[in-house]
């Protein structure tokens, strides 16, 4: 295999990586925000209560976007066996 195949593919694995990621990042990050806010204007300080919101929020996240990750995935996935062919 040429060096440009090999640097394609893990552009293309790099770019999935970030698609499949970043909803949940940006989800997890929105809430340990807003719960940083609260605690601010509270003046709770208590270290868990950040945690907790941030991992139920992630885990709703995965499980609504479930469908549409599979699916990036999948198809990410069959074109990339597709092309196996192409590269031997």
């Amino acid at each position: 295999m040429e060096q440009e195949v090999i640097i394609s593919i893990m552009q293309k694995t790099f770019i999935l990586i970030l698609e499949l990621s970043a909803p949940v990042l940006i989800v997890s990050i929105t809430v340990g925000l807003m719960v940083s806010v609260f605690q601010t204007i509270t003046q709770i300080q208590e270290s868990t209560l950040t945690f907790v919101p941030k991992i139920i929020a992630g885990i709703l996240t995965i499980i609504i976007l479930m469908p549409w990750m599979m699916s990036l995935f999948i198809s990410n996935i069959h074109e990339l066996f597709d092309a196996i062919p192409g590269l031997l």
